[in-house]
């Protein structure tokens, strides 16, 4: 069973939890400062791990926002976040700062991870999973090991492009899936302070925004079933979750020939699900 501790940095927000036989029994959350340093961001986690009564050498999980690759070194993909993380050696740090027993990946693979193995995943053996949130992120779990590559970009599945759109979006590309389906492009398109400002305002506008948005995601899953041959996806993020967004993925998936349609679920796990990815053993790397 998963025992220590796990840290989820996000582009908003930072958890902290103490996982006790595989579960969560404390956690701590505070509000992410994206312009922060990389040390300053290791002290953040430091401050929750602190109050949870962590000790170093302790076994701890990291997942974090962006491109972690082979050499644990962080790099920021979405230029409007994480403003001040560019290349850091962020696994060497935290083994300075914490001890050696550290596990670190990015947040959305930690997610995948453990909708794979705890959560929605159970059973099937090529497994998708996509967060729909501020962002679009995921992962792919084939055989039980999680898809990775020595550049940390393998399973940044939002920056594929889309024919929903032309616009940037933070990564630098043009017409990505996160530039017309993430909820920021959201809040844009339907002319809201954020993604759940839109599902509440029930005017066209908002409506045409979230029907993009997941029209977006279902040709994505299309895609991924294309290139992968999964078994089943799970759709996380606060977006994912809305009430109404998913049966909008499946009714634009069932307009696909039925050979790219795939077993579309809700993830579980919800705002747990990168923590405990965070602790879970790691496969190779492809």
């Amino acid at each position: 069973m998963m025992e220590g501790f796990a840290v989820d940095l996000g582009g908003t927000k930072t958890a902290a939890a103490r996982v006790v036989a595989g579960r969560i029994e404390d956690r701590l959350q505070a509000p992410t400062d994206g312009q922060a340093g990389f040390l300053a961001q290791i002290e953040s986690m430091a401050a929750l791990l602190d109050r949870l009564g962590y000790r170093p050498g302790t076994r701890l999980g990291v997942a974090v926002a962006g491109r972690v690759d082979a050499a644990g070194r962080w790099q920021a993909v979405n230029a409007g976040t994480l403003t001040g993380i560019a290349g850091a050696p962020l696994l060497d740090r935290l083994r300075d700062r914490f001890g050696t027993e550290i596990m670190l990946r990015n947040d959305a693979a930690a997610a995948t991870l453990a909708e794979a193995r705890l959560g929605a995943g159970r059973g099937a053996g090529r497994f998708g999973y996509l967060t729909v949130s501020t962002g679009v992120g995921g992962g792919v779990v084939l055989g039980g090991r999680l898809l990775a590559s020595r550049d940390g970009l393998a399973g940044h599945i939002g920056f594929v492009s889309s024919p929903f759109g032309d616009d940037p979006c933070g990564s630098g590309r043009r017409g990505t899936v996160e530039s017309v389906a993430a909820g920021r492009a959201i809040a844009l398109a339907a002319g809201t302070e954020d993604a759940r400002a839109a599902f509440a305002a029930g005017t066209p506008r908002a409506a045409a925004a979230i029907e993009r948005s997941a029209g977006a995601i279902a040709r994505l899953c299309a895609d991924l079933q294309a290139i992968f041959g999964l078994d089943r996806i799970a759709v996380g993020g606060s977006v994912g979750l809305a009430q109404g967004y998913l049966p909008r993925i499946l009714d634009h998936l069932s307009g696909e020939p039925p050979l790219f349609q795939v077993e579309l679920v809700p993830a579980v796990l919800g705002h747990d699900s990168a923590l405990l990815g965070a602790l879970l053993p790691d496969g190779p790397r492809e």
